[in-house]
């Protein structure tokens, strides 16, 4: 007797690190790098990052470390979602990460250089 849930044929598949993921992760270091550098440029033009601490970003070892933790963060989620046999949700998290931080970072390059008042004498 062959029961219903015999009947359905096994998901397909497929290594963690297969080719797609492999670009897919490259893109999400990429684009914490672009992102890097965009909020490098915005403290440089003198505006201020919303997001986390001038004195972090100012700090740039740390910032470093804080994007590339972000990428971690990542493709460890990316990891849960096809260790739990949710195959789409582990390839849309770096999709949404790419674009997300992509959006991000020409934000940055868009916005106007902020000019403050001199202070002179």
């Amino acid at each position: 007797m062959v029961t219903k849930q015999e009947s359905i044929p096994p998901r397909s598949e497929h290594r963690f690190w297969d080719k797609e993921n492999d670009w897919l992760f490259a893109g999400v270091g990429a684009s914490r790098t672009l992102d890097y550098f965009s909020t490098l440029n915005l403290r440089r033009r003198g505006d201020k990052e919303l997001l986390v601490t001038n004195d972090l970003v100012d700090d740039h070892a740390a910032f470093a470390v804080v994007e590339a933790a972000g990428t971690g963060v990542s493709i460890g989620a990316s990891y849960l979602f096809h260790r739990y046999g949710h195959h789409k949700l582990e390839r849309w998290t770096s999709i949404v990460h790419i674009g997300l931080t992509t959006t991000g970072a020409v934000r940055n390059y868009c916005l106007k250089t902020a000019h403050h008042p001199a202070t002179g004498p």
